[in-house]
């Protein structure tokens, strides 16, 4: 364990997480990012901080998809009756 994270557990106290947690939750993080599960052969190891990197870029990305989204259903929702069905749909996925 290195001398950083040594000294941040003292200072937690609860806040403690063992090598082999740090490990599995970085393993299930790989499954979930397309780019690190794509790419990669089962043999192949992958460092910790790209899998953290690559999660960071995949929320990025999924924040910018969101927000591209919630653009498209506002011009949507503009140019309807606003009294109509679909502008209801289109108001309840936007709240």
């Amino acid at each position: 364990m290195s001398s950083r994270r040594s000294s941040r557990s003292r200072q937690s106290g609860a806040a403690r997480i063992s090598d082999d947690q740090i490990a599995d939750l970085v393993s299930k993080l790989q499954q979930l990012i397309p780019e690190i599960r794509n790419s990669r052969r089962r043999s192949d190891k992958v460092s910790a901080s790209k899998v953290l990197q690559e999660t960071c870029n995949y929320i990025r990305s999924l924040h910018r998809e969101v927000d591209d989204l919630s653009d498209r259903l506002s011009e949507l929702l503009d140019s309807t009756d606003s009294d109509s069905a679909q502008a209801a749909i289109i108001r309840s996925l936007l709240m």
